[in-house]
């Protein structure tokens, strides 16, 4: 029996190598970006979601920079090599993509947070609010 799973077949497994190699080139995942956050990063982690969405909670380290405001004169501020990972609400907001395409347009190096601040949450990490940095000093 074909169910809609296997009616078309999966592709040879040379050509499932290069397509699942190549994803690890345009995104990471929340566990990495959070142990990476605890050693010490090596890229600079952006929220391009609203300033008001960024207050209620947001990944801790992270910047708040909207898509739209991605511009070559506010990106000066870092190294042309420094990378950048994006990041939005989830899989169901496409922002982190809108970010990472206007980073990629500035000859920026860049990758998306897969999952966002839901994929953050659902790894049971904790979000910084604006109250929260405020009592730290962050």
């Amino acid at each position: 029996m074909t169910t809609a799973v296997t009616a078309v077949p999966p592709a040879p497994s040379a050509l499932a190598r290069e397509h699942f190699a190549a994803e690890f080139t345009f995104e990471t995942d929340c566990w990495d970006v959070h142990d990476a956050l605890e050693k010490g990063a090596d890229f600079v982690l952006i929220d391009v979601r609203s300033p008001a969405l960024f207050a209620r909670g947001h990944v801790p380290g992270a910047i708040n920079l909207p898509h739209g405001k991605i511009v070559r004169s506010k990106m000066s501020e870092w190294p042309e090599e420094t990378v950048f990972v994006t990041y939005c609400a989830g899989p169901h907001c496409n922002g982190a993509a809108r970010g990472a395409l206007r980073l990629a347009g500035l000859d920026r190096p860049v990758k998306i947070m897969a999952g966002g601040i839901t994929g953050w949450i659902d790894e049971g990490f904790r979000l910084e609010t604006a109250e929260t940095a405020a009592a730290t000093g962050t």
